[in-house]
C-alpha cells in the first residue's frame, strides 16, 4: 500500500461500507439476474455531503443524468440505488423515466426527498430495465448496519466479476475517529478516466460536499485512473462518495491542519479497489503493477505506466511469463511521454534487465519463475527528473476472449 504514507491510518481488517457512522445498506436478489444479488442500497440516516465522478463516454446512461441532477440540488445524498444486470444506457426517453422511478420510489419507500436520492445501474447496454421485477422489490431490501448485510450490498453490484471488492481504514482527524470504507464493482470495459466501474465510499468525516469533491478528484487522479485492463470505456460507470459528518471533527478543507490525513485515507481507500478491481480483470490471472520514477514530473510517470500496464503485447507476455523487455521499451517509447533511450532502467520484480537503455545479462528462468506470481512488478526509472506514478492493470488471456465472445449468450 504505496499511498498510505501516514502511520496513522490504519486498515479495517473486519470493516465494511456501513462501519462509518450513520450508514446502512442492503443486497438482495430480484430475478434481473439469473443468480446473484442485483438489487443494492446504501443509506445514510442523514443527509451526507456528496460528491461524484463519472465516466467521460459521450454517450452516457440514464442513471448518471440522475445522479449528476440529484448531487446538483444542494450536494447531499442520504441513500443510492444500484442494480446490476441491466445498464439501462441506450434506452430513450424510456430510459430516462425508469432512472427517475427508481428514484421516486426509493424516496417514497424512506420518506425522503427525491434529490437526495441517486440511481446506478449496470449489465448490459440497450434493454428495457426490467421494472416489474426492480420496483416491487425496493421495499423488500431490509437495510442494517450488520455486516451480512454490507456483503449482501457488495454482491447486488457485480456484473462479471469473480470475486467482491471492498476496503475499510480508520484515522484520527481533529482527534476523533474518522472511519471511511468502500464498494466497487469492475472487472471488464475497465480504462481510465473513470470508466467502467462502480465505486462507493462513505465516511462519517465532516466535510462540505465542494470539498468532498476536491479531495475525490486529487484521489482517483491517483487510483482509479490509474487501472486499465482493455482499454474500452462504458456509458454507466462512476465513483460516488457520502459523508455523514458523524465524527464531529472540524470541518475539513485544505487549509485544515489535518486535509493530508484526509486525503491520504481517501486515497487509500480507492487504491485498494483500484488494485481489486485490476486483479480481477475478466480471465485475468494475474496483477500488473508499472511502478515509474525519475520522470519530468508526476503526469508523465503516470503516462508511461498506463501505456506499459494497457499494452496488449506486454499483458500477454506476463500472461506466458515472458521476460519480454523489448515490449516494455516500445510501450515507454510511445506513450507520448519525453523520455531519454539512453537512460532508462527497466526491472521486473527484482531483476533489472535494462540499465542506461542498454541490455544486461540475466538469468530469462528466474525472471519467467517469478512471473509465474499472481502479482508481477514493473518498474521503470526514466532518469530525467523527479516526477513518479504509478498504474494497475491484468494479463491478457484466451479466457477473456471466451468471456467476452459470450456476454450475452
Amino acid at each position: 500500500m504505496v499511498l498510505t504514507k501516514l502511520s496513522s491510518i490504519q486498515k479495517m481488517e473486519e470493516g465494511t461500507i456501513v462501519t462509518p457512522a450513520g450508514f446502512q445498506a442492503a443486497g438482495m436478489h430480484t430475478g434481473v439476474k439469473r443468480k446473484r444479488h442485483d438489487l443494492g442500497m446504501i443509506y445514510c440516516d442523514v443527509p451526507a455531503s456528496a460528491a461524484a465522478l463519472y465516466t467521460l463516454n459521450a454517450i452516457q446512461a440514464a442513471p448518471l443524468h440522475v445522479t449528476k441532477a440529484s448531487i446538483a440540488e444542494e450536494g447531499k445524498l442520504q441513500a443510492v440505488i444500484v442494480n446490476s444486470g441491466n445498464a439501462n444506457a441506450c434506452t430513450g426517453a424510456q430510459g430516462e423515466e425508469d432512472a427517475y422511478t427508481m428514484r421516486r420510489e426509493v424516496a417514497r419507500e424512506l420518506s425522503l426527498p427525491e434529490h437526495t436520492v441517486a440511481v446506478s445501474s449496470t449489465g448490459i447496454i440497450g434493454l428495457d430495465m426490467p421494472m416489474d421485477k426492480i420496483i416491487p422489490n425496493i421495499n423488500n431490501l431490509k437495510l442494517s448496519g450488520e455486516q451480512k448485510d454490507a456483503a449482501a450490498f457488495n454482491e447486488s453490484i457485480l456484473t462479471t466479476d469473480t470475486e467482491t471488492k471492498a476496503t475499510c481504514y480508520q484515522t484520527e482527524v481533529d482527534g476523533q475517529t474518522v472511519t471511511m470504507a468502500g464498494s466497487a464493482k469492475g472487472s471488464g470495459m475497465i480504462e481510465p478516466n473513470m470508466g467502467t466501474m462502480l465505486a462507493f465510499v462513505t465516511t462519517d468525516a465532516v466535510i462540505e460536499p465542494a470539498m468532498l469533491d476536491i479531495a475525490l478528484r486529487q484521489a482517483t487522479d491517483k487510483t482509479f485512473n490509474c487501472i486499465t485492463i482493455d482499454g474500452d470505456t462504458s456509458t454507466n460507470d462512476m465513483v460516488l462518495t457520502m459523508a455523514s459528518g458523524k465524527a464531529e471533527n472540524e470541518s475539513l478543507t485544505p487549509e485544515h491542519k489535518d486535509w493530508p490525513v484526509f486525503v491520504d485515507l481517501l486515497e487509500a481507500t480507492c487504491e485498494d479497489l483500484a488494485k481489486m478491481i485490476a486483479r480481477d480483470g475478466e480471465g485475468a490471472t494475474k496483477l500488473i503493477e508499472v511502478a515509474v520514477n525519475s520522470a519530468h514530473d508526476d503526469t508523465q510517470a503516470i503516462k508511461v505506466a498506463k501505456t506499459v500496464v494497457a499494452s496488449p503485447l506486454v499483458k500477454t507476455a506476463v500472461y506466458g511469463s515472458d521476460p519480454n523487455w523489448g515490449r516494455i521499451i516500445a510501450a515507454i517509447g510511445r506513450s507520448g511521454a519525453d523520455v531519454n533511450p539512453v537512460a532508462i532502467d527497466t526491472s521486473i520484480g527484482t531483476v533489472k534487465l535494462i540499465e542506461n537503455g542498454k541490455p544486461l545479462p540475466f538469468s530469462e528462468e528466474a525472471v519467467s519463475d517469478y512471473m509465474l506470481n499472481e502479482h508481477v512488478m514493473i518498474s521503470i526509472d526514466l532518469n530525467v527528473g523527479d516526477g513518479s506514478g504509478q498504474a494497475w492493470g491484468c494479463d491478457l488471456t484466451y479466457e477473456y476472449v471466451r468471456i467476452n465472445a459470450s456476454y450475452r449468450t
